[in-house]
């Protein structure tokens, strides 16, 4: 069996998600309380590159200089992330402090939950509760 060569531009994977923030010790503070580990952190750089689960990519703070709070709802990219129960996680960041842009609301594959950063960055968690065959393992 032989594999083609993929072309120089064929996407691979994902490498890690970018979000500008306006603070980094406020960002790292708020995404820690949202389940994210810190996994390393730059400050002289102004980045700090949080986990996601067991996969390698993250989502990377990068702070903007200038760049202020902004209050919710506004469209927005919106980056969900896998969890095994959406809306067990809206309890959870509900007791961190967290509040989510709306109640969990029901998809075709489970349910989701959204918040937003202080400076709108949108990351919604998404589970496979009505599609278990489609979840993670």
């Amino acid at each position: 069996m032989s594999y083609a060569t993929p072309s120089p531009s064929a996407v691979l994977g994902f490498d890690n998600a970018l979000l500008p923030v306006g603070d980094l010790a406020e960002a790292a503070a708020f995404y820690e309380r949202a389940g994210f580990p810190v996994k390393f952190r730059l400050d002289e750089a102004g980045i700090a590159v949080l986990g996601a689960g067991k996969e390698t990519p993250g989502l990377l703070l990068r702070v903007e200089e200038g760049f202020t709070h902004r209050p919710p709802p506004w469209p927005a990219t919106r980056l969900w992330l896998e969890v095994p129960d959406a809306r067990a996680t809206a309890r959870s960041l509900a007791e961190a402090g967290i509040t989510p842009l709306d109640p969990p609301f029901s998809t075709s594959t489970g349910y989701v939950v959204e918040i937003a950063d202080p400076w709108g960055n949108v990351i919604g968690f998404t589970d496979y509760l009505k599609r278990p065959e489609l979840a993670r393992n």
